[in-house]
């Protein structure tokens, strides 16, 4: 882990921006670091500079933009800016009034341009200055005000004093970023590189002793340098290690501790390429993910097909959530939920729509039947994050032995039964028809009086209990009524989904009003998309005086479009009347429950009309077959007898 060739990822080639006032150098310097020598007659605007791949050891090519400071020329500098992977900032070390421009103009403008990329303070013209400087001493305050700032250097074209290390540094910037990694403020590793690198040490740590013995050690530096470390080496690591950190080797060898500290020791020595070695050997990204190649994510799947996780992959979260529950309750609690997912960028659960989506409670934390059901919505929603997680949290595995892309539902529909284990119900209903408040019951929350509207959609998910222990996971999804319009402007935001159910409340005539009017929306789509779905009607608020108008209108239309009678349910009083386990049924059976529209009875009528009319010919024809058969054999006795 001393020494290696750096490994720059998947980028092929480096854009570099030069920018300065006016006279700082910046024509020059390129010039000079191109051509390796210094060249008297430069004009003042070069045209593009490339400089071939193995300019330097990192194998990648390099295009570097002289930009002019004129103020006609600002838009077309912006532009450059904007493009830029790093920006290499000149001053004149003859000019002290070019160095204060740099923090009076150029790195606000930067910043005011909101320039990301990484930036290069470059002191050309090093050879014209006569008084004493101390580079890092004068710097360090403008370092601490920008942060975006990489590295300070000062060079000289005439006399060839570290030119190419100006590129050479805006390169390993781009291609080794310190930002990521490391907070130059504390001085400490960044959380994600922390978490990165413990997954690294466990995958490393193959007696799972919690320390990197010598041979484990010699191993992880073949892996990602190609090279073995001689024992006086490794000697060496565990002394320097042990002489700053007492805690970072144990007689069992490296520990996690020793491991991170001699990953932050790499990068204070300015070895940063080291540790994205390392990274990149074990197919981490700029941002400390892993790399979509490194997934290895299932192929495309059809608008109806849907990702679920195998039994595989389900037998190895009971095992992982077992491990985890240290203090054996059968639930995880919020310490040990971070713990598990420790080795991940950061608990994929925290964010909409993960966090809200099971039941949790501060004294008891996460159940199995809920900590499985997180994971489904996850490879339900994104399988790539759930493929990525699963990884993250120790599961060694590929698309195809975690996820399972189910058949498609057209198909489903023909053979009139499905094999899909996880379905998501689109819930769809007016403003205070009872929507939340069923969302919630799903996940056994008590009633709450409070009316809170939604803003935007809402998952929640769980496991449904059916016929004879059979077990689904049934993922409702909340649509607010004034995001019915925008759902249904995609043709296929349907076909993702297994069943829908449209809410109302049923002592109110306005609210089956506008449910229907959902309801007919939902299936015209539908019908003119050809990803009809099962759909029921929920009566909700059943606790409420009964309106007999509402009742026998809602029983009419579901005559009509001949679907099951209301669903009535009464989330205050916990009469739920098997609601859940009735939309898992409905979306088991795909054929049966879709609701009958106008077009779609005029397209039954006018398939039986064609039907008929075949039969007709076809019979028309029969008859013509036989007759001219009979006149024929008539015709041959006769000829015969005469």
């Amino acid at each position: 882990m001393l020494s290696g060739g750096p490994i720059s990822g998947a980028r092929t080639s480096v854009r570099i921006v030069v920018v300065g006032d006016r006279g700082t150098g910046k024509s020059s310097l390129i010039a000079a670091a191109a051509a390796e020598t210094f060249r008297p007659d430069v004009p003042p605007l070069l045209p593009p500079t490339r400089l071939p791949a193995d300019f330097y050891p990192e194998n990648t090519p390099i295009v570097i933009i002289d930009t002019s400071s004129s103020l006609e020329n600002r838009g077309r500098l912006a532009e450059e800016l904007k493009r830029a992977d790093a920006v290499v900032l000149t001053y004149a070390c003859d000019q002290p009034a070019t160095l204060n421009r740099l923090s009076s103009f150029w790195l606000h403008e930067l910043r005011r341009l909101e320039i990301r990329a990484p930036v290069i303070v470059a002191g050309c013209k090093l050879d014209r200055r006569d008084a004493e400087y101390n580079l890092s001493v004068e710097m360090l305050p403008l370092m601490q005000q920008f942060r975006e700032i990489e590295t300070c250097i000062e060079c000289s074209a005439a006399n060839m004093l570290q030119v190419q290390e100006v590129f050479y540094f805006a390169q390993k910037a781009v291609l080794h970023p310190t930002a990521p990694l490391f907070d130059q403020e504390t001085q400490a590793l960044k959380p994600r590189c922390v978490r990165a690198l413990k997954r690294i040490f466990i995958l490393c740590d193959h007696d799972m002793d919690g320390a990197l013995n010598d041979e484990e050690l010699n191993e992880f530096q073949v892996k990602c340098f190609n090279a073995p470390l001689q024992p006086a080496e490794i000697v060496g690591v565990k002394r320097v290690v042990q002489e700053k950190l007492h805690e970072g080797v144990n007689e069992f060898g490296l520990t996690l501790t020793g491991f991170l500290f001699l990953h932050a020791l790499f990068i204070e020595k300015g070895r940063i390429e080291t540790t994205w070695t390392v990274l990149r050997k074990f197919g981490y990204n700029d941002e400390l993910k892993l790399r979509d190649d490194y997934l290895s994510i299932p192929n495309k799947k059809a608008p109806d097909q849907s990702v679920e996780l195998t039994s595989e992959a389900i037998e190895f979260l009971k095992g992982i959530f077992s491990t985890f529950d240290d203090d054996k309750d059968e639930v995880l609690r919020e310490s040990e939920l971070e713990d598990l997912f420790s080795t991940a960028p950061e608990s994929p659960w925290d964010e909409v729509p993960y966090r809200d989506a099971v039941e949790r409670t501060p004294w008891r934390g996460l159940s199995l039947s809920g900590f499985l059901s997180e994971w489904a919505l996850m490879t339900s929603l994104d399988p790539a994050q759930s493929i990525a997680n699963l990884i993250y949290v120790g599961h060694n595995c590929n698309a195809e032995s975690a996820l399972n892309i189910t058949r498609r539902r057209t198909v489903d529909r023909k053979k009139q039964h499905t094999e899909r284990n996880v379905f998501q119900c689109l819930v769809f209903g007016p403003k205070r028809a009872g929507k939340s408040a069923l969302l919630m019951s799903l996940l056994g929350k008590p009633f709450s009086e409070n009316y809170i509207p939604t803003i935007g959609e809402q998952y929640v998910v769980n496991i449904v209990d059916q016929y004879k222990g059979n077990k689904k996971t049934l993922i409702l999804r909340e649509i607010p009524e004034d995001g019915v319009q925008k759902l249904l402007s995609d043709k296929e935001s349907l076909a993702a989904s297994d069943v829908a159910v449209f809410v109302y409340d049923s002592s109110s005539e306005h609210s089956l009003k506008a449910a229907i009017e959902l309801l007919s929306n939902v299936a015209r789509q539908g019908e003119e998309t050809g990803v009809g779905m099962p759909c029921l009607l929920i009566a909700a608020k059943n606790d409420l005086d009964s309106n007999s108008t509402v009742n026998k209108d809602s029983a009419k239309i579901c005559l009509d479009m001949r679907m099951d009678a209301p669903i009535p349910v009464s989330v205050k009083e916990r009469d739920l009347n098997d609601v859940f386990s009735r939309i898992v049924n409905a979306a088991e059976r795909p054929h049966l429950s879709i609701p009958e529209t106008d077009l779609s009875r005029s397209r039954k009528r006018y398939r039986q009309i064609v039907s008929n009319t075949f039969m007709c010919l076809s019979v028309g024809a029969a008859a013509t077959f036989i007759g001219l058969a009979a006149y024929r054999a008539y015709a041959a006795r006769k000829n015969s007898s005469s």
